[in-house]
């Protein structure tokens, strides 16, 4: 393709005439391909085209809307021309990435000869059965004679599969069969000798095909008086009704990188809580001199001055190391109808109350309405959720991968103040009955690979100190 429009930027330059998407034409249209749009995308949906057929586009302009795994992005042109034809249309999921989804032809070019243009399909190799490569490899364990040597362990002996499978179908002692194989193997011919001598019966019949059933009689031993036995007519199930709901992308990537998380990190669980008497103050405080900025913003503040302080914690998991993060940016875990994502405050440490706030609330909208950027998500060093507005009090968050912890908030409630000495130091304090204390509880989960209880304990008690000292958020 290089080498073609080169050929016709040549072409234009010295005036020549020519003609594309003949038979004798070696040219063809620009095919535009579904993107990877997110570094864990594999495929995509088109939600919406935000142009026709037909209608010019230049570099930069918005082409479509596609669904990811983390979120929907708007596509841009790469190229300027027109477009041909929507090989993808609205709606349409599973879209994989580098598949064509539409016909791009340049200026001057023939549109009706560019929507002719029929791309060549993606091919890919559908996986063998499993069924099928079971019942050939049975077949051929069973079609030899050659046995294939277990070691059983116990006494020494030597048997292969099929034996085995006799054995246990004609419930028989192994010590019981004479082999007759080299160094004294037992062959299925001397099980089959052994079972005619006896005149034995199978105990557990296999039936290799549902459509042939064989009916096992009973030997003496295993023989039950039918009598004894009540028959119980069948339990009947009704199930009710249900409807399939189709996950999204977005859905699809949590359920598969929470469950990652959950089965490869070590999770460490650590709780406190903190007085936040002061923060609600100043808060009031700023709110008269108009001033609104939510609890929610000095957490995100108070975490970022923490992980200045304690830069061991702001680190992420590289498959065999650790990284050190240049910069504290934080995850915020935001809920929208499609699913959980985490839009991030890049040098949140470097930002004051007010500029965290409005950041915050812009990332909010757009992630609910679809809008984020790439760069608006991917990254960050360590996640706030935050569930204290929905009355939770306290509960554990998974971590968001290659992250190293994430932090749960919970809600906010009214106990009895405490001294200047910890309540949970045997000291009598004297403290009024009316006099009380707001508390916040919050949990972080961390990779016990990476921060150990002693480094978290570290983390949260500088935590709990820039919360119940707000000053301390700016001046440490």
């Amino acid at each position: 393709m290089a080498a073609v429009r080169i050929l016709r930027i040549c072409f234009n330059k010295f005036n020549f005439s020519r003609t594309i998407y003949t038979k004798s034409s070696c040219c063809s249209p620009i095919q535009i391909q579904m993107p990877a749009l997110s570094p864990t995308m594999e495929e995509g949906t088109i939600t919406k085209w935000l142009i026709s057929e037909g209608d010019a586009v230049e570099i930069g302009d918005a082409m479509c809307e596609v669904e990811t795994d983390k979120a929907v992005v708007t596509m841009e042109a790469n190229e300027d021309g027109t477009l041909a034809k929507i090989l993808i249309p609205d709606g349409t999921r599973g879209v994989k990435i580098n598949s064509p989804i539409a016909i791009l032809a340049e200026e001057g070019e023939d549109l009706l000869e560019a929507s002719k243009f029929d791309p060549p399909p993606i091919s890919f190799h559908p996986p063998t059965s499993s069924v099928e490569e079971v019942v050939t490899e049975t077949s051929q364990i069973h079609a030899t004679n050659t046995p294939n040597i277990l070691e059983l362990g116990k006494m020494g002996d030597k048997i292969s599969p099929a034996v085995r499978q006799m054995l246990n179908q004609f419930n028989i002692e192994v010590t019981n069969i004479h082999g007759t194989g080299p160094k004294g193997i037992r062959l299925k011919g001397d099980v089959i000798k052994y079972i005619a001598q006896k005149g034995l019966n199978p105990v557990h019949q296999h039936v290799s095909t549902p459509t042939k059933q064989v009916t096992t009689p009973p030997t003496k031993a295993t023989e039950v008086k039918k009598d004894s036995v009540a028959t119980k007519p069948p339990v009947q199930v009704h199930e009710g009704d249900y409807e399939d709901l189709d996950l999204s992308s977005v859905r699809k990537v949590i359920a598969k990188r929470l469950t990652e998380s959950k089965q490869t990190i070590p999770h460490a669980y650590s709780t406190i809580d903190c007085s936040i008497n002061k923060v609600l103050d100043l808060r009031r405080q700023l709110a008269k001199d108009g001033v609104k900025v939510s609890l929610n913003d000095f957490i995100i503040k108070c975490v970022a001055s923490t992980l200045r302080r304690v830069p061991e914690v702001n680190v992420v998991w590289r498959g065999h190391e650790t990284k050190h993060s240049d910069t504290i940016d934080i995850s915020i875990a935001v809920a929208t109808d499609g699913g959980l994502i985490t839009p991030i405050i890049t040098g949140a440490d470097r930002k004051g109350l007010s500029a965290i706030s409005e950041e915050i609330r812009e990332l909010a909208s757009k992630a609910r309405s679809g809008k984020l950027q790439p760069h608006e998500y991917q990254g960050g060093s360590f996640t706030i959720s935050n569930l204290g507005m929905f009355g939770v009090k306290e509960f554990t968050a998974v971590i968001n991968p290659p992250q190293s912890c994430i932090m749960a908030v919970g809600g906010t409630r009214v106990r009895p103040a405490s001294s200047p000495v910890d309540l949970d130091d045997d000291v009598i304090s004297d403290v009024t009955e009316s006099a009380t204390d707001s508390v916040m509880t919050v949990t972080m989960s961390s990779d016990a690979r990476v921060v150990d209880d002693e480094l978290a304990s570290k983390f949260l008690s500088t935590f709990k100190q820039n919360m119940e000292n707000p000053l301390y958020m700016g001046l440490l």
